[in-house]
């Protein structure tokens, strides 16, 4: 997510436009998770998801400086987009070896690691949610993923503000604390055994939302580490008020895969 402001209050006029707009990308986002199960709602998934990774690896580019082969490597990203299609192999092995290839394609091309690692940066989230979206239960599974990164998100944003304190990493986000961390992970903790009591999310979940809690913060900080090398406060502009795409799923992006490869190996 974007850096908390300045203790001072946002303007009124951002703040509303800020709530609009993350009304209308949550309500776009469950939309189609929702209708996952009927063949419309599963393909306009897949579109938002392919969507989603094609923004984060052209931030990726901006953010590290790779511009010259930029749309080389969203071409070769949509390859493997393109096989997790559920017209195609989908969220596969296959479609996992592609990334793979594809980021090896580029580092050879572009004659730089940088914007390869973007290529796997932007494509494990996404194979990521649209398989666990097909596993049993896939519904509230992807959901749970989604939302104790929402979750961990707002503990943070309003425990960071109401209690201030020793920073959490000061040269790379001088606005967040561990109070932040810490009200972040309660938060999380009590969404998750929320979701245990009314909807039967396993358990194992609810224990593992709070390591995930601090990967998803991690995550935070990592693409906050890379704006301040870039010198940019946002990733960028397309969603008024939040910034861009990277600034609204860096706690999404390392959180999906550790999520895919746990239910992964423990339905096997």
């Amino acid at each position: 997510m974007s850096d908390p402001a300045s203790p001072a209050k946002k303007p009124p006029n951002e703040l509303v436009t800020r709530i609009i707009v993350g009304v209308i990308l949550v309500g776009v986002t469950m939309t189609t998770l929702i209708l996952g199960d009927h063949s419309i709602g599963r393909h306009a998934f897949w579109l938002l998801i392919v969507l989603m990774s094609l923004g984060i690896l052209s931030e990726w580019a901006e953010l590290t400086g790779r511009l010259e082969n930029k749309r080389l490597s969203l071409y070769a990203l949509s390859v493997p987009l393109a096989i997790m299609s559920y017209l195609a192999a989908g969220p596969s092995f296959l479609a996992l070896g592609l990334i793979l290839g594809a980021a090896m394609f580029i580092a050879v091309f572009d004659r730089s690691i940088k914007l390869s690692l973007g290529i796997i940066y932007a494509g494990l989230p996404a194979l990521s949610i649209l398989y666990l979206r097909g596993v049993d239960n896939g519904l509230l599974i992807v959901f749970w993923t989604l939302a104790l990164v929402w979750a961990t998100d707002i503990g943070a944003y309003f425990s960071g503000r109401a209690i201030g304190g020793p920073k959490l990493a000061p040269t790379y986000s001088p606005n967040k604390t561990w109070a932040g961390l810490i009200g972040g992970v309660i938060v999380t903790a009590l969404f998750s055994f929320a979701l245990h009591a009314y909807f039967q999310l396993p358990f194992q979940l609810v224990l593992l939302s709070i390591p995930l809690a601090v990967l998803a913060q991690m995550g935070d900080l990592f693409e906050s580490q890379m704006k301040r090398k870039a010198g940019a406060k946002d990733s960028g502009t397309i969603f008024p008020g939040h910034g861009g795409v990277m600034d609204r799923l860096d706690g999404l992006i390392p959180v999906a895969p550790v999520v895919a490869v746990i239910t992964l190996f423990g339905n096997q």
